[in-house]
């Protein structure tokens, strides 16, 4: 076979020398039919009047100098470093170098590394055991119908709240790269749920509905919402004070309480049936989500404490008050929420031991933005807890699958 240079080679040569003879002439030669010429390809003929006309003529005269003097403008050429800020910044936003947090770059490309999808985790056995009819207890059973519930909505919230409101409020675009990737991740959570209610063959319209009907979950909801009501408007904008304070109380309720206390009863519990061989499928499906939003809740946190740095008079006594009385609020719905959702000892726990490690809980949330401890002595009653945190030390915890997904092993947790 030849290949293209054989080719080539061969259309090259120079053909051999002909003898100087002169033949003798014909009586009689035909007329050979020459060939039709072949017409040369050429791009597709653009009718007048038609619409490709139109754009081809709007382009050749189209003035880009203007737009180019407005970005000038008001971008003010290059950005440096110094030019960036976490809020009411007029840098360019999608200039994204050079970096100046470069743990939220660090945390965007981690977040990417660990990359993970619902349909990855075998629920057979949860089909199995849900089914049945004493797999489960009752007051196991309430406590994943609970958790699915809740979850299923709070992550849309979160996810509601991330794309409406902070994505266009913060005005670094490295931080917006990770607000892109915590919003896939809520995207990733809220199928994850869906992924096991469909698997389980739950009612869906009760389930999808708890937020709304179940006090203990329609408390939390709501709580989360009134403080992304104001800022998902979108004729909100930060620059004074007082819009920035409600930046700022956005932050805290959605990342030190919606995401930092509102979601730890809830894994605890599932995690505890995975440690038992329940619902292993489930339980790794909540694992994965944790390791998320671990991430986020640092993310979050290392969000407002640039924000104090770089606006000091935000962080006033009054606003101090206000965040601990939030983390403190968030504390007590939480607590009421282990209280109906274990209302007797399940799973090696009960509602008294939940309720110090909510507490222990709130002390890290309060002391990591800078306020004091609120519940002195409080301990943590789930050391597995913080295990089951760090990837690096769970192989194949739910005896599913390696537990470590791609380069999960290389993070470290709070």
């Amino acid at each position: 076979m030849l290949n293209w240079d054989e080719y080539n080679k061969e259309e090259t040569q120079v053909a051999p020398a002909i003898k100087n003879t002169v033949p003798e002439a014909p009586k009689h030669v035909e007329p050979v039919a020459q060939p039709e010429p072949v017409a040369e390809a050429s791009p597709a003929t653009i009718e007048a009047g038609s619409r490709a006309e139109a754009a081809r003529k709007a382009m050749e005269t189209f003035d880009a100098s203007e737009g180019v003097k407005e970005l000038d403008e008001m971008h003010n050429g290059r950005v440096q470093v110094d030019d960036k800020a976490m809020i009411n910044c007029k840098a360019d936003l999608n200039q994204l170098v050079p970096f100046k947090y470069d743990w939220a770059w660090q945390k965007y490309l981690d977040g990417s590394a660990n990359h993970w999808m619902p349909q990855e985790v075998n629920m057979t056995a949860d089909i199995a055991l849900w089914k049945s009819e004493d797999g489960l207890t009752d007051d196991e059973r309430t406590i994943v119908k609970r958790n699915l519930g809740f979850f299923s909505t709070a992550d849309s919230l979160v996810a509601n709240n991330l794309v409406l409101a902070l994505y266009r409020l913060v005005t670094n675009p490295e931080c917006r790269q990770y607000i892109l990737r915590q919003s896939l991740e809520e995207a990733i959570h809220t199928h994850a749920y869906q992924y096991c209610i469909e698997s389980l063959g739950m009612d869906e319209g009760e389930i999808f509905n708890m937020y709304r009907e179940i006090p203990s979950v329609a408390k939390k909801a709501a709580w989360g919402l009134k403080y992304t009501q104001q800022i998902s408007d979108p004729t909100f904008q930060t620059g004074t004070t007082e819009t920035d304070k409600q930046l700022l109380r956005n932050l805290i309720a959605f990342y030190c309480v919606l995401e930092g206390i509102f979601f730890y009863c809830g894994f605890t519990q599932i995690l505890s049936m995975g440690r038992r061989n329940k619902m292993t499928g489930t339980a790794e499906q909540f694992q994965y989500i944790l390791r998320d939003e671990s991430m986020h809740v640092n993310f979050g946190i290392d969000v407002i404490n640039q924000i104090k740095i770089e606006n000091p008079h935000l962080w006033d006594e009054e606003m101090k008050s206000e965040a601990a009385q939030m983390i403190l609020e968030g504390t007590e719905l939480e607590i009421q929420y282990a209280r109906d959702t274990m209302p007797r000892g399940v799973l090696g726990m009960n509602a008294s031991m939940m309720e110090e490690y909510l507490q222990f809980i709130a002390n890290r949330r309060l002391t990591q933005i800078g306020l004091d401890e609120e519940f002195k002595g409080a301990t943590n009653p789930f050391p597995w807890m913080s295990e089951i945190m760090d990837l690096r030390k769970e192989k194949n915890f739910f005896e599913t699958r390696v537990i470590e997904y791609q380069t999960g092993g290389a993070l470290n947790w709070e």
